[in-house]
């Protein structure tokens, strides 16, 4: 995710290489990112705080702590930290830095192809200012969009983990061309592209998904047959309860 970051930094002239300081445990990933960007690196996050006033913190749930309580000293008021750790609340995120704002995001995986879908909420401390600053940021790898933190866990439910409750449903359409002759490649694409010009369609011309349906429905048609299958109480019922499934493992994540 930060690599994907750091691509759309640089490509949308956000800022330059030579502005960019990374850091990471592992020596090899920080020499190949380094190689692939042109940018600079260090094993040492002190390091990174001390000469960049935005700083992304992309790293794992369990390990934000550490790295929290190892930047503490260094980050002043003028700090501001960007954290894309799952479920950890900025009070949480806060607490463990006596100076610096502090503004969370929940990416997702398609920020990798410039469409990623990004919320963000701000911390106590966070101003306006830092909300569009991150908001400017974001938008270099996808859209951005400002939620309050107590809906975060619907967030990271509907677009976190999205992706692959889309691509689940994709296969399993995938699957039915096959079985009515089509070969796996050419059905892939059929499908992938379709997903993906639905989706434009509707963000575009903002349109209602129902209205969409309704559209693309004809009375005795093709679509009316299949979605006499699809939309079933049933249906409805499983995708209600992926959601709630997800959400409900987010909290559990923010209280762990």
């Amino acid at each position: 995710m930060a690599e994907a970051m750091i691509a759309g930094l640089i490509e949308n002239r956000f800022a330059d290489r030579d502005e960019i300081l990374v850091s990471d445990v592992s020596a090899e990933r920080l020499t190949l990112v380094s190689r692939a960007y042109g940018i600079r690196f260090t094993q040492d996050n002190a390091v990174v705080a001390a000469h960049a006033r935005v700083c992304v913190l992309a790293v794992k749930p369990q390990q934000i702590e550490g790295v929290l309580r190892e930047l503490s000293p260094v980050i002043t008021v003028d700090h501001l930290m960007v954290s894309i750790a799952a479920g950890k609340s900025t009070p949480m995120l806060e607490s463990l830095l006596p100076a610096g704002r502090v503004v969370r995001v929940m990416p997702n995986l398609a920020c990798q192809v410039g469409e990623g879908m990004n919320a963000y909420t701000r911390g106590s401390r966070a101003t306006t200012e830092d909300g569009a600053l991150v908001a400017r940021l974001l938008e270099c790898c996808g859209r951005a969009l400002e939620i309050p933190e107590s809906l975060f866990d619907a967030v990271t439910a509907l677009s976190g983990s999205g992706p692959a409750f889309f691509a689940y449903l994709l296969d399993r359409l995938v699957d039915g061309a096959i079985k009515e002759g089509l070969p796996r490649d050419q059905a892939l694409i059929l499908a992938a592209q379709t997903m993906a010009g639905t989706a434009r369609l509707l963000l575009e011309k903002r349109m209602d998904p129902v209205d969409l349906a309704a559209a693309v429905t004809s009375a005795k048609g093709t679509t009316a047959a299949g979605r006499e299958i699809l939309e079933t109480p049933v249906m409805a019922d499983i995708l209600e309860r992926t959601i709630q499934a997800a959400a409900r493992r987010s909290r559990e994540l923010g209280r762990a």
